[in-house]
């Protein structure tokens, strides 16, 4: 069974955990400095999230839009979830095909560390919505 249960609910998680993440100087500079627009595309439930760094400050859009990414990153949101919580690491959820990026491999390395600090704030988002 799914740690979401409906799109709704994670996007009220991605955007409580987006809005930490903008306030966090050193979670965003390498993706502001990659100048970067990241899809997220999420399954189980379907959920998108398009993250802009090219604007300042970063934009982040949930649900379908017309920004076109550079990065497509292709999920589902028990695997985002799993590497949130730090069980699985994104070397090795690419390398089972859990995570598929369509773009420049080399520029996905920015995701890492993105992911690592949603790390050290996710636990509190899962407690503070209610998923804990």
């Amino acid at each position: 069974m799914s740690v979401f249960t409906s799109s709704d609910q994670l996007y009220r998680c991605l955007e409580t955990l987006f809005e930490r993440l903008r306030h966090q100087e050193s979670a965003m500079r390498p993706l502001v400095n990659s100048r970067l627009i990241v899809r997220l595309n999420m399954s189980g439930p379907k959920a998108e999230v398009s993250v802009n760094a090219r604007r300042r400050p970063v934009q982040v859009i949930y649900g379908p839009n017309s920004v076109r990414p550079v990065l497509d990153v292709n999920l589902t949101a028990d695997t985002l979830h799993e590497i949130l919580l730090d069980r699985l690491s994104v070397r090795e959820a690419m390398s089972q095909q859990r995570v598929r990026v369509n773009g420049p491999f080399l520029k996905a390395l920015v995701l890492v560390e993105l992911f690592r600090h949603g790390q050290a704030v996710y636990p509190t988002v899962l407690r503070d919505i209610g998923l804990a």
